[in-house]
């Protein structure tokens, strides 16, 4: 049963793949998280703000409460992707092509990659631009169905669905921290305060 499931459905009783790990027997084995379970967990470990929706009407809901949290409305965004500018058309996003003067990057994402709980991106979010180009704040809006267990798994499933054209510049983003809370372990990399917008669609 996946977390989403335990959450908001009905509550039954605990089964043998309920007890946790460290309560099971030195012989029981230990029950791998459904992918949904496993990426909230380790998302949420690595900073990122996970925002659970049931319908497109709750996504904006959810969209709006983060502008009004950062005081966002009237700041411009950096929007690459059109179907996005579509979904939240009735926001009148002040959008921008200009990285400089954009606060926020709203985009989707390939996959949700649940062993590590990061964002496998492509040329089709970013187009050729570097992560530590963006902007600071993020917001991504991805569905159930692009829960995948591995970086492997995602990568051969953009390959399987741009046969035509495969996109370039497929990177992951993991961290998701602010500048002020970088350690010794994201020295180096793009961090960036990211908010997910999560629809279920199974």
């Amino acid at each position: 049963m996946s977390l989403f499931r335990k959450i908001f459905g009905k509550k039954s009783e605990q089964t043998e793949e309920d007890i946790p790990n460290q309560e099971r027997g030195k012989y029981m084995p230990e029950v791998k998280l459904p992918a949904d379970e496993r990426f909230t967990i380790n998302f949420k470990a690595n900073g990122g703000k996970f925002l659970y929706c049931e319908n497109l009407e709750e996504v904006k809901e959810s969209f709006n409460a983060i502008l009004d949290e950062n005081n966002w409305h009237n700041d411009k965004v950096f929007l690459i992707d059109k179907r996005l500018t579509e979904l939240f058309k009735d926001f009148n996003l002040n959008s921008s092509s200009k990285l400089s003067e954009s606060t926020y990057f709203l985009s989707t994402c390939e996959y949700l990659i649940s062993d590590d709980g990061s964002l496998l991106i492509s040329s089709n979010q970013i187009a050729e631009k570097k992560l530590i180009e963006l902007p600071d704040h993020f917001i991504i809006y991805a569905t159930t169905s692009q829960f995948v267990e591995t970086i492997g798994e995602g990568l051969k499933g953009i390959k399987a669905k741009s046969k035509a054209a495969i996109p370039t510049n497929i990177t992951t983003i993991k961290h998701f921290k602010t500048a002020d809370d970088k350690d010794f372990l994201t020295y180096g990399s793009s961090s960036k305060n990211l908010y997910l917008l999560l629809l279920e669609d199974l």
